[in-house]
């Protein structure tokens, strides 16, 4: 591993130990606001407004000026918008603070392209699920830490120690230097990532997976909590065990082909979904959170696929489409998700299971005919 994959690495493993202590808790922290299951999830999906508008400029002005300058822009957003959290004491307060950090997702087009070009011989999928790894293994012990800070002191201190790490891990990114340049011929560089038809059949079936696979997850904390009767500190563990679950996922099977992981990530979801609805206790819904790692495997690995369809020059561009159909599935999932929950909690569950279903279903069919087609001579990589 060269220096600057390293560097990354470690910044996440920081931003994770810190981003972890809040992470499962912001639906329960807007619940003490006041907030109800259709406020939340509206609130949520505004977030995800927040996290999509940035995306395609993101990626495109990373292909111009370079990945570096806007990562470090993101992580610098972002850890002010921690700190306008932490230092709320208003729900529209926090909630700007909310919105803030969303919009700094615009970094994941601009660091996966970071990733991607310093990655030296490993593969993109080796790379990705790398540093996937390392920002879960930083999460790990956050959530039972968040958990037992907000049993003795209340949320609000959770956020406030979260900031200060979040410092640590932008002092960290800075450091990273600049990728090696890669040099295209003038003809290949022209290529139009807007006219990829296959391209732009992986950006559909993102959205239709993500959506899918996302749906279960945003208002689980407060059923544990509201329909389980679980407290502060076992919903922690049970993130804790979510986290852990992400790093054992991204080690054992991040070698693996994209398509492959892919496909092997959606059933995994669906497990994890399937164990909320049925489990009745602790353990359950613990082992079901560590099956959730399969949301996180998919997403690294439909960026690995990406890299086998476009031209490295359109790299940023390309992942920043990818995180718009992410980011697009992170507004609507939420809004369905409030809904079904003020109806029947436990229908989140059943109507995820289905809709896993039918995407996996999709992508079983695109897939192959995607992966088999040759490549163009410009895009063309050794698919992982």
């Amino acid at each position: 591993m060269n220096r600057n994959l390293a560097l990354v690495s470690v910044s996440l493993l920081t931003w994770g130990a810190g981003e972890g202590l809040f992470l499962y808790f912001q639906t329960l922290y807007l619940q003490e606001w006041g907030a109800d299951p259709l406020m939340i999830g509206s609130i949520l999906g505004g977030m995800g407004v927040a996290m999509a508008v940035m995306q395609i400029p993101a990626g495109y002005l990373a292909d111009r000026v370079g990945s570096r300058p806007v990562m470090w822009g993101s992580w610098v957003l972002g850890t002010a918008a921690a700190w306008l959290m932490a230092l709320a004491n208003s729900l529209p307060l926090f909630i700007a603070g909310m919105l803030t950090y969303g919009l700094t997702s615009f970094v994941l087009a601009p660091m996966n392209s970071y990733v991607t070009a310093v990655r030296g011989r490993w593969s993109p999928g080796r790379a990705l699920t790398l540093v996937s790894a390392a920002y879960n293994l930083g999460a790990v012990i956050g959530p039972t830490i968040g958990g037992a800070l907000a049993n003795l002191y209340g949320l609000k201190s959770v956020y406030q120690v979260a900031a200060v790490i979040l410092v640590f891990s932008t002092l960290i990114i800075l450091f990273a230097q600049k990728p090696p340049v890669e040099v295209h011929p003038e003809a290949e560089t022209r290529s139009n990532v807007f006219r990829n038809g296959r391209f732009l059949t992986l950006a559909v079936i993102t959205f239709i997976t993500m959506f899918a696979l996302y749906l279960p997850q945003p208002l689980s904390p407060n059923f544990m909590q509201n329909e389980r009767g679980l407290n502060m500190q076992q919903i922690g563990l049970v993130g804790t065990i979510g986290s852990l679950g992400n790093v054992v996922i991204m080690v054992l099977l991040g070698h693996l082909s994209a398509p492959v992981a892919f496909l092997i990530g959606q059933p995994l979801v669906a497990l994890f979904a399937l164990l909320m609805w049925r489990g009745t206790g602790l353990p359950w819904f613990a082992l079901g959170y560590f099956f959730m790692s399969g949301y996180r495997l998919c997403r690294s690995m439909v960026l690995a696929l990406a890299r086998n369809f476009i031209h490295p020059a359109e790299t940023g561009l390309a992942f920043g489409m990818l995180e718009t159909a992410n980011a697009a599935a992170v507004i609507l999932a939420p809004l369905l998700a409030g809904a079904l929950y003020q109806r029947a909690p436990v229908s989140v569950y059943t109507v995820a299971l289905g809709l896993t279903g039918v995407a996996f279903a999709i992508n079983l069919g695109v897939l192959p005919v995607l992966v088999q087609k040759p490549a163009p001579a410009a895009a063309k990589e050794e698919i992982e």
